[in-house]
């Protein structure tokens, strides 16, 4: 099939007939010629950012709509994040889409619409961090009261460093500044800064205190220290961290996340460092009320001691042994006596039982005539003849001695026994 250039055709009317693909161009040709830089406002809707970076959106307004791209390279520039719904101001040029036959914007520059780009990119991460808590006043620490290593963070050619020895030599000299060189303004600052705070935190012996700190300036000049990255080295320093960034109006993010803000670098020094003529007043001060406590003590210990020794016993100390020593030999006296008596008690007892005992004796029946009859074994007393036998052999205990005989009769009851 062969097909005819419509370039070489001509109208009923003897005009040039053009191919879609011409006309476009020629379009595109005019529109990007007539609008190679124009101001667009107008509300965002549709916006979205794949993973190519590329930002696609459309501006729109009460009576139309206009279709906007934001190139990769032009969208990481941006300090604020867009969204549906933001009314923006749009630097940009005309282009002409070819496949779609349709025009766009190309942004190179945006704003907010009534507020700064910086400022509202500030609004945006202030209030992010500010949900992640770190600008929670309950994460913030105290500074040592008298620290001896600190750290600076700053330009090493600045006004800054300058001003904070100044005030820190004049009021106290017994500490260490190192000082970690960083840029406080420009494109790579913030890389710089964060990557200082962080060495700072891996120095030893270990640093105190760490000062972030620059003069003043306007919002772009300190914008380094908004930045995402040197705000969360701040809040994640492990060393009680001082922001002292610009002027007394001057509120950057470094300020709030750090553990104390200082208006200037020289406030910072004053706050860090005490003052050696308040510390020579407060020991002068603490050395009056340690003498005055001393002297008062003492008076107290004194008057105590005066008041024991007062006393009977510290004052006559031989008096207390004395009377005790009477009392002792009245009671020596008073035990032998009853002891004494209480022999004699006991004796007389004894006597009384010792003459009925002896009233009871055997031996002293015996005196009277009787006799004890043993056996031959001197074991078995004899009371009844009917256990004898002719022969028997027995011993006879009289009141004086004893005597040996041979039984040669017996006889039976109560008659005279016969002769043994």
């Amino acid at each position: 099939m062969s097909t005819i250039s419509p370039a070489r055709q001509t109208a009923p009317s003897g005009e040039q007939v053009l191919t879609v693909s011409q006309l476009t161009a020629l379009l595109k040709g005019v529109v990007e010629d007539a609008f190679p830089s124009v101001w667009v406002a107008g509300e965002i809707s549709n916006f979205s950012q794949p993973q190519s970076g590329h930002c696609y959106l459309t501006l729109k307004d009460d009576g139309a709509q206009l279709r906007a791209v934001i190139w990769k390279n032009t969208a990481a520039r941006l300090k604020m994040r867009l969204h549906d719904g933001l009314e923006v101001v749009c630097r940009g040029r005309l282009d002409l889409y070819p496949p779609r036959g349709s025009y766009q914007l190309v942004i190179d520059e945006l704003q907010p619409k009534g507020m700064g780009a910086l400022e509202l990119a500030l609004r945006q991460l202030r209030e992010k961090l500010q949900r992640e808590g770190l600008f929670d006043a309950r994460r913030k620490r105290p500074l040592p009261a008298f620290p001896r290593r600190i750290g600076v963070v700053t330009s090493p050619t600045g006004a800054a460093i300058r001003d904070f020895l100044q005030v820190l030599r004049r009021r106290w000299r017994g500490v260490e500044v190192l000082v970690f060189p960083a840029r406080v303004q420009g494109e790579c600052a913030a890389d710089e800064i964060a990557a200082a705070i962080g060495l700072a935190n891996r120095v030893a012996p270990r640093i105190d205190v760490l000062v972030v700190t620059r003069g003043g300036g306007s919002l772009e000049d300190l914008w380094c220290f908004n930045e995402e990255t040197v705000v969360r080295a701040i809040a994640g320093s492990a060393i009680p961290t001082v922001s002292a960034v610009g002027h007394e109006i001057d509120v950057t993010l470094s300020d709030l996340a750090a553990d104390v803000r200082a208006l200037t670098p020289s406030e910072a020094a004053e706050r860090i460092v005490p003052s050696t003529q308040d510390v020579a007043e407060l020991v002068r001060g603490l050395r009056v009320r340690l003498t005055r406590a001393i002297t008062h003590r003492v008076a107290q210990l004194r008057s105590r001691v005066e008041a024991v020794g007062s006393r009977p016993a510290l004052a006559r100390p031989l008096e207390g042994i004395h009377l005790r020593g009477r009392r002792l030999d009245e009671l020596s006296l008073r035990m032998n006596a009853a002891v004494k008596a209480s022999l004699r008690d006991r004796q007389a007892a004894v006597a009384g039982a010792a003459g009925k005992l002896e009233s009871l004796s055997p031996l002293a029946v015996l005196a009277r005539g009787y006799s004890l009859t043993y056996a031959a074994d001197g074991e078995r007393l004899i009371v009844d003849a009917d256990s004898l036998r002719p022969g028997d052999l027995l011993s006879t205990q009289f009141h004086r001695g004893s005597a040996t005989s041979v039984v040669q009769s017996i006889a039976q009851g109560r008659e005279t026994p016969g002769s043994v």
